[in-house]
């Protein structure tokens, strides 16, 4: 896994950051979703090292970075703060511009990146969703069903830390069963991986947290710059068997919030990299070179 890439711990400004790097040329940064960890990219991440200085990073609150003490607002897991982690990362990194690609929360975190450091992110491409303000804008039934999550993550501390915590395996199969629509993607090193980081009780607290920010913070942050598109290019990808490309015109949605965009369906469920790792890698590499 990561064959010839390096593990090193950054401390930033807020958390301290575990990563990955590895190959050579332009900066190229890689986030993860939930329930995962930076291990999501394996399967791609060596093909895209042949080009690039691939960075992959497991967001702070995730995997095996730190998980800060957090407040009354969720301030510590605003996508402002953890994009704020990976700028800093990639200054330590000796990495002044680059690209970054994002899946699901990591896709969120990777559009506040590109906002709020519009100096240093060149291209962004963000992986099965639509922009958090307009999905949580336009919620009705079918959103609640296929996403209940996001309305269980954000209740008080502790109710959804002690019910995921009462079997942290039993949740984990069930959110990747339900939106997985190829069992055999994740390979047992991968699936171990995510069992043992999620089954730290300081993991799914910050995970919660996460979802608390996405659900007040994050959007008076997205409501204060909404109307300030995004510069760089975006491409948007989504899973052709995946709930976003059905509930939402996805290239319009972030056509409201960046002035170029591109993309389509790949053949996949809502994990694109792992359950369609070659025709993401295309997408990706295609975008990214040009």
């Amino acid at each position: 896994m990561f064959e010839g890439f390096k593990q090193h711990r950054i401390e930033t400004s807020g958390a301290t950051i575990n990563l990955r790097t590895g190959g050579s040329g332009p900066g190229l940064l890689l986030l993860h979703g939930y329930p995962q960890t930076h291990v999501m990219w394996h399967k791609i991440a060596p093909a895209l090292a042949e080009h690039f200085t691939v960075v992959a990073a497991d967001l702070r609150g995730y995997g095996d970075s730190s998980k800060p003490a957090s407040d009354a607002r969720h301030t510590p897991y605003s996508k402002r703060a953890m994009a704020q982690d990976m700028a800093e990362v990639m200054t330590a990194l000796g990495i002044g511009q680059f690209a970054v690609a994002g899946h699901d929360r990591g896709a969120r975190v990777s559009h506040r990146l590109a906002q709020d450091h519009r100096d240093r992110v060149t291209r962004l491409a963000v992986l099965d969703i639509a922009p958090t303000h307009e999905m949580y804008m336009t919620t009705d039934k079918d959103f609640a069903t296929a996403y209940y999550h996001w309305f269980f993550l954000i209740q008080k501390h502790d109710l959804p830390e002690r019910m995921i915590g009462a079997d942290p395996a039993y949740y984990l199969d069930h959110k990747m069963g339900h939106w997985g629509k190829d069992s055999t993607a994740f390979p047992a090193f991968a699936y171990e991986e995510y069992l043992r980081c999620f089954s730290d009780p300081a993991t799914i607290h910050a995970t919660c947290e996460d979802y608390r920010a996405a659900a007040g913070i994050d959007l008076e942050i997205d409501e204060a710059d909404m109307a300030q598109k995004l510069d760089c290019p975006v491409l948007a990808l989504w899973g052709d068997k995946g709930f976003v490309g059905r509930k939402y015109d996805v290239l319009a949605s972030w056509r409201k919030r960046a002035h170029t965009v591109e993309g389509g369906p790949i053949p996949s469920g809502h994990y694109l990299a792992e359950e369609a790792p070659q025709e993401t890698f295309t997408a990706l590499s295609r975008f990214f070179l040009s």
